[in-house]
């Protein structure tokens, strides 16, 4: 444990190190994100400081069970919340577990996945989550990334705001240098737990922050300013870019969907890979490695009609179908197996949701109904009295992409005389089960994505 002296009763915390915290915006809970170390405890008791005695104030201790000392942390963050009065909620996760199974930025990136994990989950709307970056936090990020290959969205460094699950993450100190935060901790007479694998030079933040750091401090005093000015400037271009995406998108995808492969082959391409890049980030994916963007492009808007290029990334798939680009997320294989669909109790059944409930006054028995997927073969009247059509010449018509037709349900009802489709997901149903008086007695309902 680190101490700063013997604690300050009363210390008075500049106004220019306040002032961020205090001009938060409005929240319905303040979380600290606390892990026991010198900035993060500043944080804590500046926060306790700001908004003295409040309920809505409380902290959040991620112990990622990875150092020798990690239970001492933990127990120091609970003595200290407890002081001050703060509630504490303590998470502990298996980081060497997400590891094995694979993490590519190994252990520094497998703990960051973990906590922010349970940032997501805990914050409700209206929550805001504070985390104690500073300017020297931003000059390793700004470089580290660099150091890795990166663009102007990576030198942007770290936001001082963002979104975060269902509430938001802002972190207030970015514009302090640690030296001046190391400074007011020991004025305070604060106390910390430093985190032994800080010193680890094998870790790469680590390598920066102790051997590259200092020397380029001592060449160029100004670094942090210097790196903090930079990053600022690529996130203005970022956010220029994105809104030339915004602008673009509603010229490409006038349905606010599916983007024409047409429009997009009159852009440029660092427009087309801006366009498409903003496309997956705006829709909850993280963006694939490809080496070769212009090909990857070339080939989604120039493949032959009958061809089925693909952009795969993690979760997800932009495939093209008649002239339109559409973003598939992930799915399991389609059913195989047949359902019985029981009056009054709804179906969940490869992501479809469907009901049977009876129609008011109805006195007929209910009707045995099944559920599957095409095996090939079926017809059906979508005209009562009109010819007859093949499922599959039917959903060809209709523009569904044929990765989404192996997935939709066919609704058979069943009697002595055999089986008569009466549904085609949320695509068709019968007039004896749909209408405001379906002559069945019963009524259909089959929607999309049963959670």
């Amino acid at each position: 444990m680190t101490t700063g002296g013997k604690p300050v009763p009363g210390f008075a915390w500049p106004e220019a190190l306040c002032a961020p915290v205090r001009s938060l915006p409005a929240h319905k809970r303040l979380w600290i994100a606390f892990s026991g170390g010198l900035d993060s405890t500043l944080l804590l008791h500046l926060a306790a400081c700001c908004f003295p005695g409040s309920p809505d104030l409380r902290a959040v201790h991620i112990n990622h069970q990875l150092q020798a000392n990690s239970e001492q942390s933990e127990q120091f963050c609970r003595q200290t919340c407890e002081a001050l009065g703060i509630a504490l909620l303590v998470r502990r996760v298996d980081v060497r577990a997400e590891t094995a199974e694979g993490s590519a930025g190994g252990i520094e990136e497998a703990a960051r996945h973990a906590r922010y994990a349970v940032f997501e989950e805990i914050l409700e709307a209206g929550d805001l989550l504070l985390m104690a970056h500073h300017a020297d936090d931003q000059t390793e990020t700004v470089l580290f990334r660099m150091l890795r290959g990166t663009g102007a969205r990576g030198l942007a460094g770290m936001p001082s705001e963002r979104a975060l699950g269902s509430g938001r993450l802002v972190r207030p100190l970015l514009e302090f240098d640690r030296a001046q935060l190391s400074q007011w901790a020991n004025e305070a007479g604060l106390e910390w737990v430093e985190d032994p694998s800080n010193v680890d030079e094998r870790f790469d933040r680590n390598f920066l922050r102790h051997r590259i750091l200092p020397e380029l401090k001592e060449r160029w005093p100004g670094l942090n300013a210097r790196l903090s000015h930079t990053a600022a400037a690529c996130a203005e271009q970022v956010a220029l870019t994105d809104r030339l995406a915004e602008i673009q998108w509603r010229d490409c995808a006038p349905d606010g969907r599916y983007p024409c492969t047409e429009r997009l082959n009159q852009l440029p391409f660092p427009e087309q890979k801006n366009l498409l890049r903003w496309w997956i980030r705006t829709s909850g994916y993280e963006l694939p490695s490809i080496q070769d963007w212009r090909q990857v492009i070339s080939d989604l808007i120039h493949a032959r009609e009958d061809g089925k290029p693909e952009l795969l990334g993690a979760g997800f798939a932009i495939r093209r179908f008649r002239g339109r680009l559409y973003l598939v997320p992930d799915q399991p294989e389609p059913e195989t197996a047949s359902a019985e669909l029981v009056p009054d109790e709804p179906l969940c059944w490869g992501g479809w949701r469907l009901l049977l409930l009876p129609v008011d006054g109805q006195k007929q028995p209910p009707p045995a109904i099944r559920v599957s997927t095409r095996q090939g073969g079926e017809r059906f009247r979508p005209v009562p009295d009109g010819p007859g059509k093949l499922v599959k010449k039917w959903l060809q018509e209709q523009g569904i992409p044929p990765w989404e037709r192996p997935r939709i349900p066919l609704v058979f009802s069943r009697d002595g005389k055999g089986e008569t489709l009466i549904a085609i997901g949320d695509l068709w149903c019968s007039g004896q089960y749909s209408g405001g008086a379906p002559a069945a007695g019963w009524r259909l309902f089959v929607e999309r994505d049963c959670d």
